[in-house]
């Protein structure tokens, strides 16, 4: 028997794209909150403001939280790890140790790994002797180079760390001077993790995204790091105006008969409640672009725009850069897609402010 499609206002689908990313007037209270319920922060060093990791983490905690805390979780009480460019709940390790054994997914890089197997060993080796180390402080006795026609290219170390971390023979230990550190798994990840069968985890986490989503849709373009769909998990839904096939989460649904106590918030470009430019054009009807890779004269919107969210609307971006040498936020445009109402204008300048108070820096511009 077919279930029918739980029927979405734009309005409300987006009130529970909101609180299910903790971007309400409830906030969430600590660190490690935040990433079990996001279930991932996308880790991001390079940016014109701070990196995105922190950004997604002050937005849901505000100016308490402190950069440090997500580090003293990392690397001191281990509840937080970080795989594949993502932060995580170390108590999720379970849900990956099955796919590990089945990694890499590429023949290329299946061979590459085979063929380096002295490669490999010298490597764990050291790290065994030395770990945790850095990967620039690792010789690179690779007898055959990864073959690449990009930035990675002959990058062997750094490639095959990737390559044991995805294992689980490796882990990342730390960090020093904004260079990751790497160190025996087995020294990082806390004994007695229960391994999930493969097809079970891979539901569970579909299960636990969609929960993070609040609706996300059930087949989307193919991602870097993590999916942004969801397969058959949840409801089948549809959103107002959108032809997209939808999945709702059932334990959002009764927030339908909850006010809504919205607020605004700058967002880093790699949110997760913005990452799906798709989605957030369906939900949102939202436009875009991350324009750090683009020419100064092609931008838009500007190198490293945050979006910005006003209750459970994306209604702009904010053209920010820092200037770390005379403590400076300089802000260069505040784009409003449509116009700003005083109070609008006023609530975003507000977040502004506080975004420099919390970078410890002046603001210009506002």
């Amino acid at each position: 028997m077919a279930v029918v499609p739980v029927e979405l206002s734009r309005a409300d689908a987006r009130k529970l794209a909101v609180r299910a990313q903790l971007l309400d007037a409830s906030r969430p209270v600590s660190v490690v909150e935040v990433v079990r319920k996001l279930t991932v922060v996308q880790v991001m060093p390079y940016a014109d403001i701070a990196p995105s990791a922190d950004l997604v983490l002050w937005s849901r905690l505000g100016s308490r939280y402190e950069p440090d805390d997500l580090q003293r979780e990392l690397e001191v009480e281990r509840s937080l790890l970080e795989l594949d460019g993502m932060i995580r709940p170390m108590d999720d390790l379970g849900l990956f140790l099955a796919g590990m054994k089945l990694w890499p997914p590429h023949e290329k890089t299946r061979e590459w790994i085979e063929i380096n197997q002295e490669f490999r060993d010298d490597i764990l080796s050291e790290l065994f002797d030395r770990g945790p180390v850095l990967a620039r402080e690792i010789p690179d006795t690779a007898r055959f180079p990864w073959p690449s026609s990009g930035w990675t290219n002959d990058r062997n170390v750094t490639q095959m760390m990737q390559c044991l971390m995805m294992r689980g023979e490796v882990a990342i230990s730390g960090h020093e001077g904004g260079q990751r550190t790497w160190d025996l798994a087995e020294r990082i990840y806390p004994d007695g993790i229960q391994e999930v069968p493969f097809e079970e985890a891979f539901a569970i986490r579909n299960d636990r995204r969609l929960r993070s989503l609040g609706v996300a849709p059930s087949k989307a373009a193919k991602q870097p790091l993590e999916p942004t769909d969801v397969g058959p998990v949840g409801l089948p839904a549809t959103i107002e105006g959108s032809p997209v096939a939808w999945r709702v989460h059932p334990d959002v649904l009764p927030w339908l008969d909850e006010d809504f106590e919205g607020r605004t918030a700058l967002l880093s470009p790699f949110d997760r409640l913005i990452y799906d430019r798709v989605r957030a054009q369906g939900i949102f009807e939202f436009e875009y672009t991350l324009e750090m890779y683009k020419p100064k004269a092609s931008r838009k919107w500007g190198y490293f725009a945050l979006p910005i969210l006003h209750h459970h609307r994306l209604i702009g971006k904010v053209d920010a850069s820092v200037d770390r040498k005379s403590s400076v936020l300089t802000v260069n445009a505040i784009h409003e897609d449509e116009p700003f109402s005083s109070e609008t204008r006023d609530a975003v300048r507000h977040e502004i402010r506080d975004l420099a108070r919390w970078l410890r820096v002046r603001v210009e511009g506002v």
